[in-house]
């Protein structure tokens, strides 16, 4: 069950990428609703998804702290 929100988070951030305020508010629930390894898999995720959406690499922060 786990694994199936991580995936979930990842669709849902993909699907907001298209406005980087959206995808900040959806990001922060996330970290909210993440177990911690969890957290990190989405940060190696993030690092990966901000290349194509540079836009976006500011929020790669939010998972720094």
């Amino acid at each position: 069950m786990a694994r199936a929100m991580l995936e979930y988070t990842k669709t849902i951030l993909s699907k907001v990428s298209f406005d980087a305020v959206l995808f900040k508010k959806e990001l922060e629930k996330a970290v909210k609703r993440l177990l911690p390894y969890e957290i990190e898999e989405l940060r190696l995720w993030l690092k990966r998804f901000t290349i194509q959406n540079p836009e976006l690499s500011e929020c790669i922060l939010l998972l720094n702290n």
